[in-house]
Order: C-alpha cells, then structure tokens, then sequence
C-alpha cells in the first residue's frame, strides 16, 4: 500500500523564529523543532510566542517524537510548554538535548528527563514506515544536526539553522559526506533555512572573525561590557580566547549565561582559560582595563538589559565614561529600532558601542550562494523555504530558480497548510492549527487578540473608571457615582469633564428606571454607550470605559439561609465526584502497571470531573538505534 505523505508547516514561515514543521507519513507525525519567537512592539506586555499548542491536543495521539536540530530558542522554546501536559519523547544531540533541559526546567521542574533522547550523525531510528536519520551541519553551536525522513518515495530533509564555513572547527563542520549519500538515495522534499537568502556577501570565516574581536579589546583601555546570546557558543569560546590574550578577567551578569557556559564546559565544548571568571564582589578590585563584562539577559536577548545598565536600573553594572559596549550579535531585522534606541541611551551614559555586524559580515545561516550549492547537492524534486519572512522565502524561490529548479515545484506556504503528496506532486489539503500561542508571564495563552486590542487602546488613551450604587427596589441611587481615570485626562484640571459625567450616569440609570423593564447587562451597556459617547464628545478621545454598578442587597440573609440549607447536599455531591474520579484513577492505573496499554499513541490525556489529568507516555522499546552503516 502506498505510504500517505504530508507536510505541514506549524510555525516559522513568513515569519523570524518559532520554528516548527511535522513531517506526517500515515499515521505517524515527526515533529521537526519546537522553537518561539520574540514579539515585536505591537504585542504589548506579551513575553514571547509559540506555536500553536492546539495542534497536540488534536493530533498528540500521532506524534512520535520532536527532533530537534539544535539549541537556539527558536528551536527549543516552545518544549517547556509543550511537555507541560503532553508526554511526547525528544531527540537531539548531547549539547541540544542538555540546552533543552534547561529551558524545560527553567519553566516547569516537574518535566520527566526519561522523556529526553541523545542521538547524533551516526544514528538511525526506525519507526513503523520511516527511518529518521541525521547529518551534521555549521551554525554558530556546536553539535547542530539536519534531519533526513526516509519514506518510500524518497528523502524529506529539514536542514534546520545551517551555512556553509570551510574553516569551522571540527565540532562546527558541515559533513558534505552525508549530504552526497542523501542526494544519492533521492531527495523528494527540501526544508531549507532560508533567513540570509538575500545577503549578496559571503559569510567571514571563523578566523577572521577572532582575529577582529581580538584587536577590538586589545584597542580599548576602559571596561567592555559584551552582549551576546547566552547559546551562541562560538561566540562566547572568542570571547573568552581575546578576554585571556589580553589579560582581561570575565564576569558573567546573568544566570542563564551562567548555567550554559557551566554545561558546555562539562562537556567539552567550550574551553574557559582557568582563573578568567571571576565573580561580581571582585569588580571594585580590578583595574577597569582588565574587565570584561560578559551580558546575555533573559532568555539571550542582551538588549534590554544594556538599557538597564546605561540607566541605572540595573541589579549589579551601570555603564559609565569611558565603557565600550561590545554587541557581539548581528541582530534580526525586527530588533533593528532597539538596537538603534539602545544604542543612543548607552551614548548618553557615557559608554561608546561597537557592533559585530557592522564591520564584519557574520551569520550562523546561509548565504544565497550557501543555498544554491545546497540545492545543487542534494538535488531535491520540491523545495519548501522555510525559516524566515515572506520576502525572505520568495528570494529562496529565485535563487532555486537560478539553480535549475521548476518554479511549479517550490512552494511558498504559509502556517497552518498541509501539503500532501498525491501522484508525485503536492496539493494543500485540510489546514492545521497554527495560530500564535502568546506567553504573559505565567499565562500560557489566555492573551488573544481582543485582551491586546484593549491594551493597544489603554496604552492611546487610558481607561475610564465609573462606579455607581442603586436601590433597585427603590429605583434610586443610593450615592453619588464615583469616577476615576487612568492614562486619560489630569483629573485636578478636568472637574467640568469629570462632572459631566457623573450628571450622564445619573441620568441614564434614571432612564432605565423609568423607561425599561430593569436589565442588568442593559444598564451597563446604556452606561458604557453614554459614556463614550460624552468623553468623545468632550475630549476627541476613547478611553476603555469602565462602568461598575452595585446593588444595596436587599435579601442578604434569605440568601444565607438558602446557602446554608445547600451545603449538605452540595457535600454530598462532592463525595460522589471524588470517588468516582478515584475508581477511574485505579482503573487507568493498573492498565499502566500490566503495559496492556498500546504503543500506538504518543499522548493520551484523560480528564475526569475534577480536572485532574493522566498523562501515558509512548512505549519506545520498538526503537531501535544503531550507527549509520558506512559504505
């Protein structure tokens, strides 16, 4: 029977970050990254952004894994909050899987390590119809991987975050090797990064680039202040070499830095001269020229922290005269403007900057030569860009064009399409979920787009604030309405607004006494209608109005005694819940115990009266891992 083939793109396209795509071959879904995104300035007060998490409650039943390509956040971001209620295994390298540790037990310590799988570029996993293999590639840390689905009509490759750099380091090489074996087997689908597809300049080689941050200290006799992404490891292995070499000692300000740079160096990955860190209490006893202060912030974006240390908000640094700030990042097109406006504050501080990106062209993706001699290896039937911005996946399609490919071929989608396979050519099919998933603090998608309308309209115009009691058997009121404001008018100078509106809500509670049979939904809505109608008129602006009206209770003790005369019944109602959530518990659990539970499901998720879930986890004995045979 032929196998049924579908793609689907579930975050990272016509957009930068939140990576995520599944490869489904019949009733199996491989899930390829689990990344978020930073928002931009539009989502106020929102922390990050993931995927749709919709799509696991639908098809968490099918999925057998998330492989993840390495350990950027827009890689890993979203697992924390994936693996919260769904018990799903991940596979990824040493390093890949260690960062993903991290992030998962930054944001929920209960999370199940046995759920976590090391692989690397020798190894082959075999699944019910695909084998899942994977080859090595360059980025900007170490141990980054490109997945390769085999299926029976060919090969779907995902390369994840890649370029193309002769002069990496072992750790960092790209294994050509493999790529050619791919290409020999026959490339149906091509996944390829497309995020520097319209750079026209070939990336600096790594060496070239440690030599430039070396002369950068040795040119600077003050402190340095470093920003840097705390995961970008090649990048903080310079760092550390040109701080030795010129004698500067390293403090490292946040903990996320802290707990990274402690991992890769257990591991062997990162080489820390001995005795360069140093720690926060030892500052004020080291000359200025011999610091170097090395700032990652929250989750590696370093920017809003310099903002701190040049306004003196910051917990431990302020920058001074005489600081050179180091951004050592080449940041994302959507972050241009903070870049700009962190810039001027650190200037006004007293600090200078410097940035990486604009003297050398450096990136940890590749070039649209890169892409095109990827394209010329591997040869695929049909590309798919992914991993970056509309424009961004259509200068892909050209450079693709250029290279030989049949424009039918490429396909520019969107998130949420399914493509599906069908008579060697691929159609877009039922969509799945792939809304924006956002982060406020510990809510995980309770901000939709009508919470961040109202704080687009607070952020313009304030709120309005009206209470007001009445009698409503007395059709009174029984004091004068109160009225506040917030972000919208200087009350002490605004008496005659701030009266007019009392005399509005006076008078249409009146109406609705005399004119309306009593609705509360439609008091308060005359209310907030008048309002606004009166502010506007008064103002020229629309604040979010706010009317609360409260009622003199009337029948305060009948209804204490209705209460009371509930309450054994309402126990005994309870009883019954719990003991029939309980009988359900055991009955769940001793399937668990005797394994009669089929492998089959990925995630199974029960809820019962009390809300209490039951997550069981896929059985993956009948993986089987072995290295990669070598012709």
């Amino acid at each position: 029977m032929t196998q049924q083939i579908k793609i689907m793109m579930l975050g990272g396209v016509r957009e930068n970050g939140k990576n995520m795509y599944g490869v489904q071959v019949d009733d199996e879904i491989f899930v390829l990254d689990a990344g978020l995104k930073y928002p931009d300035s539009s989502l106020l007060g929102i922390d990050i952004v993931i995927p749709d998490l919709q799509f696991f409650a639908d098809y968490g039943d099918r999925v057998a894994g998330i492989f993840l390509t390495h350990g950027h956040a827009d890689a890993i971001g979203a697992l924390p909050y994936i693996l919260r209620d769904y018990d799903i295994p991940v596979f990824g390298s040493k390093l890949t899987i260690e960062l993903a540790k991290i992030a998962v037990q930054h944001e929920n310590k209960q999370c199940n390590d046995d759920l976590f799988h090391v692989i690397d570029e020798d190894t082959e996993i075999d699944f019910n119809n695909v084998t899942i293999s994977f080859f090595k590639t360059t980025h900007s840390l170490p141990d980054s991987l490109g997945i390769d689905v085999s299926t029976e009509k060919g090969e779907i490759v995902y390369t994840g975050d890649f370029k193309f750099d002769p002069s990496a380091k072992k750790d960092y090489r790209m294994d050509f090797v493999r790529l050619a074996d791919i290409s020999r087997k026959g490339v149906l689908a091509l996944l390829s990064d497309s995020t520097n597809s319209e750079s026209v300049l070939q990336n600096d080689q790594q060496p070239d680039i440690e030599k430039y941050i070396l002369n950068v200290f040795k040119n600077h006799d003050g402190r340095i202040i470093v920003a840097s992404k705390a995961s970008n490891i090649v990048r903080v292995q310079e760092i550390f070499q040109a701080a030795a070499a010129t004698e500067r000692k390293v403090f490292l300000t946040g903990r996320d830095i802290g707990r990274i740079v402690y991992t890769a160096m257990q591991m062997g990955y990162l080489n820390v001269p001995k005795d360069i860190l140093i720690h926060g209490k030892d500052l004020k006893n080291i000359p200025d020229k011999n610091i170097l202060i090395l700032e990652t912030g929250r989750m590696g974006e370093p920017l809003k922290s310099l903002q701190k240390m040049a306004t003196n908000r910051h917990r431990m640094i302020k920058i001074k005269n005489g600081d050179l700030v180091f951004i050592a990042t080449t940041p994302s097109h959507s972050v241009e403007t903070m870049v700009a406006q962190t810039s001027d504050i650190i200037y006004r501080s007293g600090g200078i900057v410097k940035q990486l990106g604009y003297d050398k062209h450096t990136s940890g993706h590749a070039t649209g030569r890169d892409l095109q001699m990827l394209i010329d290896t591997l040869k695929p039937k049909y590309l798919i860009p992914v991993i970056g911005e509309y424009r961004l996946l259509e200068i892909h399609k050209n450079l693709a064009v250029e290279a030989g490919m049949d424009p039918e071929n490429i396909y520019i989608t969107k998130n949420g399409d399914c493509l599906l396979l069908d008579d060697d050519k691929f159609y877009l099919t039922d969509p799945v979920p792939a809304e924006d998933t956002m982060i406020d603090g510990s809510g995980v998608g309770d901000v939709g787009n009508i919470v961040l309308r109202d704080r687009e309209i607070l952020s313009d115009d304030g709120i309005f604030i009206a209470a007001v009691t009445i009698d409503r058997k007395k059709k009174k009121i029984v004091a004068e309405p109160l009225v506040s404001t917030r972000g919208f008018i200087y009350i002490k100078e605004s008496h005659d607004v701030m009266d007019g509106a009392s005399d509005v809500i006076k008078t249409t509670i009146s109406n609705n006494f005399n004119h309306k049979k009593f609705d509360w939904t439609e008091l308060k809505q005359d209310l907030h209608t008048n309002l606004e109608k009166f502010l506007y008129k008064e103002t020229g602006r629309r604040p979010v109005v706010l009317p609360i009206v409260m009622e003199v209770n009337q029948n305060r003790h009948r209804a204490m005694v209705r209460r009371q005369a509930n309450i054994s019944a309402d126990h005994d109602d309870i009883e019954t819940v719990k003991a029939n959530s309980n009988s359900n518990l055991n009955v769940i659990s001793q399937i668990v115990k005797k394994g009669t539970y089929s492998n089959s499901a990925a995630v199974s998720k029960y809820k019962f009266n009390n809300n209490r879930k039951i997550k069981i986890k896929r059985d993956i004995k009948n993986v089987r891992f072995r290295p990669k045979k070598i012709n």
